[in-house]
């Protein structure tokens, strides 16, 4: 009973420790996820004779292009929608008044009081003018990333070295850590495809619906898919309704089509299949993980709530004595 409590003690110090060390954990982890990304890329063009010196400096040239391409893209969207937000509203209250007469005209029911009622402009600009603080802060914080991301692959031979010598000392444990950074591996790599696809095909279908601020959409898809299930979903909304302002109801009622079928095809059926049973995690896991790790990061945690669980899914998996606690974690 003693030996529960403390233990319960330490995981509430740890978790207390970590969320005040956020502003910190959060790149770190961010750079530890892209590493693990990239670095094959890195093995790649060693193989082929480049010089490691040099395969290092390209790699991190182009980490930090992408870093910084990306920053801007969405920083610089970000002010263009929140200029224009107050003409997107305007234009779907129109749109949500013609509804309502419709509605009235048709079926004498008038639900006029209940639709305004989730309108509030004061509350959409408000949360925009925070998430251009908030991209300010990814923005500042892509710096950190990049050089915590340059020193991790710089060390990664030296670490590599020390992984070897400690197999010769413990090989079941260098089993069970292989194991791990493979699955993890295979999990980041897949996801990040995936997303991509993602985001590549958003992208296209806003430019053929002319859905205003298309690439933050696009961008916007890629990061959030790596939420499984709902990241998706919530990612179509702001594209849906921007497209509900400057297109016609048929045009946004095909580009959410659009997304559903894209959600249902990459979530449900593609990426269970090259993931596998071993590497899922049940959308009840999800939730909690998004929830919990929310708690302890803000908003940074959302983002690494499913890699962060998976990655102790798959640490639990690779031990044959908590493999039945990963069970319960999978789908």
């Amino acid at each position: 009973m003693r030996y529960n409590l403390v233990a319960i003690a330490s995981f509430i110090i740890i978790i207390g420790g970590l969320s005040l060390a956020s502003s910190i954990v959060v790149p770190f982890l961010l750079a530890v996820f892209i590493s693990i990304i990239v670095y094959p890329v890195l093995e790649l063009m060693s193989k082929v004779h480049i010089n490691r010196f040099f395969a290092f400096i390209i790699l991190i040239g182009i980490c930090g292009s992408g870093l910084w391409i990306l920053g801007n893209v969405i920083a610089t969207a970000l002010l263009g929608f929140s200029a224009d937000l107050p003409i997107y509203k305007a234009k779907i209250d129109i749109f949500i008044d013609n509804l309502v007469i419709y509605i009235k005209d048709n079926s004498n029911i008038d639900i006029s009081n209940n639709i305004l009622s989730f309108i509030n402009i004061d509350k959409l600009i408000t949360t925009t003018s925070n998430l251009i603080v908030q991209t300010g802060s990814i923005v500042t914080q892509s710096f950190l990333v990049f050089l915590l991301l340059a020193f991790i692959l710089f060390e990664v031979q030296i670490f590599k070295d020390k992984v070897a010598y400690f197999a010769l000392k413990n090989p079941l444990a260098s089993d069970i850590a292989s194991t791990f950074i493979s699955n993890l591996k295979r999990y980041l790599a897949i996801k990040t495809i995936s997303s991509i696809a993602t985001g590549v095909i958003v992208w296209v279908f806003l430019i053929l619906f002319d859905v205003p601020y298309a690439p933050l959409w696009a961008v916007l898809a890629f990061i959030l898919n790596y939420i499984p299930t709902i990241g998706s979903i919530i990612a179509a909304i702001p594209a849906i309704l921007v497209s509900l302002a400057v297109n016609d109801l048929s045009s946004t009622l095909w580009l959410t089509l659009i997304y559903l079928v894209l959600n249902i095809a990459i979530g449900n059926f593609i990426e269970p299949k090259f993931l596998g049973k071993e590497l899922g995690i049940s959308t009840l896991v999800v939730i909690l993980s998004l929830l919990f790790w929310g708690f302890v990061f803000g908003i940074g945690g959302m983002f690494l709530a499913v890699p962060l669980t998976m990655s102790i899914k798959i640490a639990l998996d690779a031990n044959p004595k908590t493999k039945s606690i990963s069970i319960l974690l999978s789908n």
